[in-house]
Formats: structure tokens, sequence, C-alpha cells
């Protein structure tokens, strides 16, 4: 007998404005309880000191949730330029202080453009990345170091916003997988006097910006279920960047039952949103063009 899930369904994504000094799963756990949800998660940690877009995946949402982790990111960071500390950020103990009074904007704006375009990067030990199936933050706090192979990123843009008094704040669009902390000690040590991310926010995260997000205050104070699903976005908001496909009745239904289908005037390539026209486009999910021409569906969501 399969066991009942505790809670609502509810389906959606909520952008949240994750707050300082509390991680992402403790944002999870509190939206969860909030919306009294059967299913939430994120897509993609912020660390504690972070603040910014979070967007949580509720119910049928959590089936695409890949997605937004694979997606482009936005950060706004502070860099403090002279410190390094254990973490590569404020909450880590300072390791070494170098006077860089004498680091000029110029200099500044020179070593970055060598971090633009496609870099390797070495993880942090006080990343979430895993180890034997230990997350390395927890082997750093036993002190323990392990290897971490080099990681290809891309930094799409890395623009010098403010420089005064040894800080530089940036504003940085990069693809998945980008540690800002690495960044700062990677770019600390080519100005030859080290540094670590004093404050993060992350601005962007794939189709979703901060001017979406709300607060858990805000969500908190709410209390009737139905206003606060009016906060969330449809669960087709996390791949509308996608080209789309609307089927009729007949030819969604065989998609319902995992067949590929002929469509007309559909992309050649690539994933593909599939709607089904009625009055109103209903989200059936995603598919993938097949070589010859048909559209298979690849993740469906469950209809009411």
């Amino acid at each position: 007998m399969a066991r009942r899930r505790k809670g609502r369904p509810v389906n959606g994504i909520l952008v949240v404005d994750k707050p300082a000094g509390i991680s992402s799963n403790d944002v999870v756990q509190q939206a969860k309880r909030l919306f009294g949800a059967q299913k939430v998660g994120h897509t993609g940690s912020l660390d504690p000191l972070a603040t910014g877009v979070l967007p949580l995946c509720f119910g049928e949402a959590t089936k695409f949730s890949q997605y937004l982790l694979d997606a482009n990111k936005t950060y706004w960071t502070r860099i403090r330029l002279g410190v390094s500390t254990e973490t590569g950020d404020a909450d880590g103990e300072v390791i070494a202080q170098v006077d860089a009074t004498a680091i000029t904007q110029t200099q500044v704006s020179d070593a970055l453009e060598h971090f633009v375009g496609e870099i390797e990067q070495i993880p942090s030990m006080y990343s979430a990345l895993t180890h034997q199936g230990q997350p390395l933050y927890k082997l750093a706090r036993q002190g323990i170091e392990v290897e971490r192979a080099p990681r290809t990123v891309t930094i799409y843009s890395a623009e010098l916003l403010q420089f005064a008094e040894a800080y530089i704040e940036l504003r940085v669009h990069c693809s998945k997988g980008t540690y800002i902390r690495s960044l700062a000690e990677d770019l600390g040590a080519a100005l030859g006097c080290g540094g670590h991310v004093s404050a993060l926010r992350r601005l962007a995260a794939g189709p979703y910006a901060e001017a979406q997000a709300v607060t858990l205050e805000q969500v908190s104070v709410i209390g009737d279920p139905q206003e606060m699903d009016a906060l969330l976005l449809p669960v087709a908001s996390a791949v509308s960047s996608w080209p789309s496909v609307r089927l009729h009745e007949d030819t969604a239904h065989y998609v319902r039952q995992g067949q590929p289908v002929q469509v007309a005037h559909a992309p050649t390539h690539g994933w593909v949103q599939i709607f089904e026209s009625a009055e109103e486009d209903r989200f059936l999910g995603v598919g993938e063009v097949l070589t010859d021409g048909r559209i298979a569906p690849r993740r469906l969501v469950v209809s009411d």
C-alpha cells in the first residue's frame, strides 16, 4: 500500500529572496511548512552568507528543477582584497593578510579580463560537492583536504561596478557550477594580494530575476493558502525560454501515453515545451525532437 504524503498538493515555482545567515535547505523547510506543501525542493544552493534569488520547485515543478540547476546565473559580489580566509568568504577565519592599498583600478580591470570566457576553477573544500558520499565542507571542518579536479565553467561577463579602498564590487554573469568565492580567491592571487567574498547576492537564476522574488516574511503574513498559491509561477516558467509546440486534444492523448507524435511546423531539433491547445493552453511537459522529426515526450506533468 502506497504511503500517503503529508501536506497538500501544491504545484509551481516560488522565487524566494533568500536572507543571509541560513542555508538553502532551511529556506526549503520554512517554505514547505508555510505552504503546508507535500513536496518542495530548491534549484541550486546558495551559501548561508549569500542572499537573493532562490527558485523553489513545488510538486510537479520538481520534475524540471534540473533545468534550473543547469541554467546560467547572475551575481553581485563585494570582494575584499588583501585578506584571505579559510573558506574564501567572510564566514571563514583569516589565514593571510597583505597590504592591498597599492592595487589600482586599472590592475583590477586588467586582471578581470583573464577570467572572462571559458576558465577552469578548482572547487573550494568548503563547497557542497561530495567526495565518496561526503560533502566537501564536512570533510574540511574535520581538517581533511582531498584533491579536487578542476572544473570548466564560463564567465560571460564580469563588470567592475566599484573600486574603493581594497574593496571591489562586481556583477558576474556565469554558467552553472561557477564558484564566486573561487573567482575572488583566483582574482586576489592574480593581483598578488589574495582576497575573499565579503558579500554575495544572486540577481538572477535562469529565467527568474530578483524583481520576482518574495521574502519568507512576506509569505508568512499572508496565512490564506489560496493567496499564498497566487505567488507561485507556473511550472512551465522553468523552461519558458524553450520553443513550444501546441497539440490538439487527440494528439495530446498519445503524448500522455508516452508516444512520439508528428507536429506540423515544429522545431527540427532540440527540446521543446509541449502544450495542449484548448480554451486555455495546458502545459503537458517537455519533449525532444527525434531524428525523424517527431516530438518524443521526455518529462510530463500529472494532470489534475
